[in-house]
């Protein structure tokens, strides 16, 4: 089968939420590179420190950035900057694990977050498709879940059931927002849904001070917070890069619909010490075995090739990931050398 190629029509500009986040950053360059004119929206466009890595961006390449002013939780604050635009990138989401209040901190953003965009959605006009970040947590809750997938192999079938506000609550929050957006994008016929569902996202930043949860897990390796052991469980694994590549793809191939889970690899945690060990060397307080843990390893397994077949996407080694994320923050000096 041929490779699905996009259609980068930049005769109209594109809105990316949440446009300083980590997968955005990424998306925000490979869009400028096409020459695009982004709608870049934040929460407070005056933060030189946030906006200036994607200025700064814009500034190097064909295409060019326009800020807008708005917040997920703000009902309407999409529409101005969604004006005239025919794709929209909805990634805005927190990613965290460690919350005072989930549905406050959790659930109430990225539901209500993606029912505020979406409604702009319903509002303008020039939209003709809306991609939405989502992610694996909206696929399965619990490791357990994998292996109750037919054949132990998670599809863009299956959906989590074993989320609540207190059993992984980010998965539950997910899981929600991505509900919410199929029933919104059900309910009219103007313009047409695509979801990403990445796994693990693992690569450099834009900008180094990300707050992604993903850098939180990095700093962890560098800093000896795991020396003890890693934590003892698989998952997929996915270049920050390839995933801002499956949403140019889902915004741009004509054919592209439904979900698209994003992984490239599958492994246990202690995989990213050994990577880091044999790039870093040995005077790193990088652990070498797990945690112990009487619960039995699962395995986690998934189909990825609706992604490479319907979006053209082609994985990198999560190896190449890992080595660019680490040593960035050591040059930022996020993880401090032994």
């Amino acid at each position: 089968m041929t490779a699905p190629v996009p259609t980068y029509d930049t005769s109209a500009p594109v809105l990316v939420t949440g446009a300083t986040g980590y997968v955005a950053g990424w998306l925000v360059s490979r869009l400028l590179d096409e020459g695009f004119t982004v709608h870049a929206a934040v929460r407070d466009p005056s933060n030189a420190n946030k906006t200036g890595p994607l200025q700064a961006l814009a500034d190097a390449k064909p295409g060019t950035i326009k800020f807008f002013t708005a917040d997920l939780l703000d009902p309407g604050s999409y529409k101005e900057a969604m004006q005239g635009c025919a794709v929209v990138f909805h990634t805005a989401s927190p990613f965290t694990v460690t919350v005072a209040d989930p549905q406050r901190d959790l659930v109430d953003p990225a539901l209500n977050g993606t029912r505020n965009v979406l409604e702009s959605a319903n509002e303008v006009e020039s939209v003709r498709r809306v991609v939405v970040t989502s992610s694996c947590a909206a696929i399965y809750g619990v490791i357990e879940d994998v292996a109750k997938a037919p054949g132990g192999v998670l599809t863009e079938n299956d959906w989590n059931t074993s989320s609540s506000l207190t059993v992984t609550p980010y998965n539950y929050s997910k899981t929600l927002a991505e509900k919410a957006a199929w029933e919104m994008a059900g309910a009219q016929d103007r313009w047409k849904l695509v979801v990403i569902n990445p796994a693990l996202v693992l690569g450099p930043g834009i900008s180094p001070d990300q707050t992604s949860e993903s850098f939180s897990y990095m700093k962890a390796f560098g800093s000896g917070a795991l020396k003890d052991g890693a934590p003892p469980r698989e998952i997929g694994m996915v270049d920050v890069r390839d995933v801002a590549e499956a949403h140019m793809r889902a915004g741009f191939v004509p054919e592209a619909e439904g979900r698209h889970i994003t992984f490239a690899e599958a492994h246990g945690f202690i995989y990213i010490a050994d990577v880091l060990r044999e790039k870093f060397g040995t005077a790193w307080p990088f652990p070498t075995a797990e945690a112990p843990s009487s619960e039995p390893k699962l395995a986690w397994r998934a189909d990825n090739s609706r992604s490479q077949r319907e979006l053209g996407l082609v994985y990198h080694p999560i190896s190449t990931a890992i080595t660019d994320m680490f040593a960035q923050l050591v040059e930022v000096g996020a993880i401090l050398r032994p």
